[in-house]
This record gives structure tokens, sequence and C-alpha cells, in this order.
């Protein structure tokens, strides 16, 4: 069965049909995901899915976008929230200086490394955002894992030689949809240099659709053809790849 590392079933693209599709899931061949919180919102409405669900788990935290909601308080709820069974892992965090109106540069990195800080005292891995953000990224997450923090390199779109350098620290790489378009042409050569033992697949849905759905909705049933793509790169059998990628991510996550 194949496991969807990064989710965003909470939100509202999903509102028309989501009990109908999350029930789909295991016909489909799906049997874990990890609903990713973006907001202080979505922290509850991430673990509102996962007890709902059996297979569902949840990634609680801020993303870069929206830290200007944290404060001390705000981060001591996180930290109450991460205790609770189903939240596997603190994310999705991290740094994104695409858009001129995000959060200041300075006000990202304090809080990306606030709740790195906060993974550590709770025992849990992370989720990284980074987009437009490369070097900070990488050394930051240099001095997280000479601290002992394991994280997963969420929709990844920077270089392969950087792929290998966080390989190297004991991270992992999220795939996904990209990999099948006819411009993922790093992720392509990312796919082939990194080992499939540090591989995670992922969605995340609703954005980032693989062919032949670019463009519209994403959701976990479309992951084969991401498993079909990584499959012809590596030269291996789509078994191979679902069996390999599912043990990568309950490693990572902690899940039996």
């Amino acid at each position: 069965m194949i496991f969807d590392t990064h989710v965003h079933y909470d939100d509202h693209q999903f509102d028309e049909d989501r009990e109908s599709l999350l029930q789909s899931m295991k016909d489909n061949g799906i049997g874990t995901v990890v609903n990713n919180a973006a907001d202080l919102e979505s922290v509850n409405t991430s673990l509102e899915l996962a007890h709902k669900y059996d297979f569902v788990y949840a990634a609680v935290g801020v993303h870069p976008e929206n830290v200007n909601e944290l404060d001390d308080d705000k981060l001591e709820w996180i930290r109450e929230k991460s205790n609770d069974p189903k939240a596997v892992a603190i994310g999705e965090i991290g740094l994104d200086y695409h858009y001129p109106d995000n959060p200041d540069r300075q006000t990202q990195i304090k809080w990306f490394k606030r709740q790195l800080d906060l993974a550590l005292t709770q025992s849990l891995p992370v989720v990284i955002h980074s987009r437009d953000a490369a070097k900070d990224t990488m050394e930051i997450m240099k001095e997280a894992a000479a601290k002992g923090i394991v994280a997963d390199i969420h929709c990844y779109s920077y270089s392969p030689e950087q792929a290998l350098e966080y390989v190297k620290l004991g991270f992992y790489i999220g795939v996904g949809g990209v990999v099948t378009f006819k411009n993922g042409k790093k992720l392509k050569e990312t796919v082939e240099k990194i080992p499939l033992e540090r591989i995670l697949l992922e969605t995340d849905c609703p954005y980032m659709a693989p062919e032949p759905f670019r463009g519209k909705r994403n959701s976990s049933i479309y992951l084969p053809y991401v498993v079909k793509a990584i499959a012809s790169i590596k030269g291996v059998t789509e078994e191979e790849v679902i069996n390999i990628t599912s043990d990568n991510a309950r490693r990572f996550y902690n899940i039996a």
C-alpha cells in the first residue's frame, strides 16, 4: 500500500467530497496519509481528521507564510498539540522567500528555528518547506542535523547536488507530481542520483497533480503515476518503489 507523506485534506477544495474521497483510499491502494498543518487553524483540523480516520496522521506546525500568527503562547499551544498520539511530526515549517508579501526573512528564520527547537524537545521529525531559500535552509538544517533532528525536505525543488547533501545529513527527499512533468528535469535527476531508501512519496494535494492531471485538483489516488515515473528512472519495479518508500515513511514518522 502506498504511503502519502504530505497531504492537505482539510483544504476547502475537498469540502464537497472529503469523506467519500478518504473512504476510497484503501480501494485505490493508499494505506496511510499524513495531513500537514500550515497555520494554527489547520493544526486543529489536521488532528480532527487523524482522529476520524485510522489511516490518517497529522503533522503540526506553521508554514513560513503564516508565522506572523506565532508568539510564545501559540508555540506552547503547538507543543501541547504535538503530544497527541496521532501527531507524528512538526510541519510544515521552513522558509519561503518567493512572495514579497510573505513575512520578512528574519521573522521567518526566527520561527523556523523556534519550531525546530520544539521538534527537538518533543523528539519528533520535521517536514520542511523551502522555496527560493536554498542557502539559508541548508545552513539551518545542517545545524539541526548536528542536534539530531531528522527531516523530510518536502516538495524538493533544488539541485541534485544539494539533495545529496541533505541525504548525507540523514534526511529524506519528498517527491511528488513534478517528477512526471516534461519540465521536471531537476527532480528527475535528483531521483536518479539519490538512494530510493531516502525518497518519500507525497502529493501536497490539492496542489501539484501529476501528468496527465496537471493543473487539476490533486489527491493521493494519483500517486501511482508518481510511482511509475520513479520506477522508470530507478530501473526497478513499481512494487519495489511502493514497498521501499512506505518503509521509509514509517521509519521517518515512527509509525509501526
